[in-house]
């Protein structure tokens, strides 16, 4: 959960876009956006795609190898 958080973070940062913003735009609370930037917390599938969609990010599903 870390690294995505870190990635919802940096990407976030670089488009401009403070916490508040964000969390309006994906239409998910503040507090959960927070946790989720700090790899705390085990948000549900749905808020982690509806922020990933409204930062223009995707996650993907590797089979491993």
């Amino acid at each position: 959960m870390k690294e995505i958080g870190k990635i919802i973070k940096e990407r976030r940062k670089s488009l401009k876009v403070n916490q508040l913003e964000l969390s309006e735009l994906a239409g998910v609370g503040i507090n959960t956006l927070v946790a989720i930037e700090r790899g705390e917390g085990n948000p549900k599938l749905a808020t982690l795609l509806s922020i990933l969609d409204t930062l223009g990010l995707q996650m993907t599903i590797e089979l491993k190898s």
